[in-house]
């Protein structure tokens, strides 16, 4: 089985993935990591990539698309998570493509649906603590003590740099205009389904399951 996880940054895309590589051994295709592996592998289409990426240049998405051919022939029967990819309607269609040469098909397109508010809330109010790394939220999950980590008693604590109301907004206003056409794309093509990116990871695994066991 072969699916698409589609959700604005800080929704759990990454979480879910990790959980269905882990509870049914697909495999997350994500095209940052697929570049980052051939730019080293010294393979043809390495070396190609690594050329593109020297003279600052984008790679193109018959290069992608060719990163994506090599890794579906190294599944075997494992089915694969398609993580941001594709991204315009253009990249959809070669996908599709892909998949019909091979005699394989995308099973689902899995939208994790947020609410922009409470995620912009859920992403401002993170912290990790630099010693261990354990992750806490300034109201859903505080430390236990003030300024002390729970697990480590860490009293040095990091925030992204990144995760500001006003950069998370902007990063949400280029999600929707790049993926609207996308959900339309595939709610035409009778793929999409839409889970709850709001509620417990564990519950959004729940969710998740149910539309592939269905």
């Amino acid at each position: 089985m072969n699916i698409i996880l589609i959700g604005p940054p800080g929704a759990g895309k990454g979480t879910q993935a990790k959980r269905l590589v882990t509870e049914r051994g697909m495999v997350q295709l994500s095209t940052g990591d697929m570049l980052r592996e051939a730019k080293t592998s010294g393979t043809e289409m390495g070396n190609l990539v690594a050329d593109v990426m020297a003279r600052g240049e984008l790679v193109t998405d018959e290069i992608v698309i060719g990163l994506i051919a090599e890794k579906l022939d190294s599944l075997g029967d494992a089915g694969a998570i398609f993580d941001g990819f594709p991204r315009t309607l253009a990249q959809a269609d070669s996908l599709e493509a892909l998949m019909a040469s091979k005699g394989s098909a995308i099973d689902h397109v899995i939208e994790m649906r947020v609410d922009d508010d409470a995620l912009v809330a859920r992403i401002t109010g993170r912290f990790t603590c630099a010693t261990c790394g354990e992750v806490y939220h300034d109201t859903l999950r505080p430390t236990k003590t003030d300024g002390v980590c729970d697990v480590c008693g860490g009293t040095e604590f990091t925030r992204r740099a990144d995760d500001t109301e006003d950069a998370l907004r902007t990063r949400l206003l280029a999600y929707y205009k790049q993926t609207s056409p996308l959900l339309g794309y595939y709610h035409a093509k009778g793929s999409l389904k839409v889970v709850d990116g709001m509620a417990e990871m564990s519950a959004v695994s729940v969710q998740i399951a149910d539309i592939l066991e269905k």
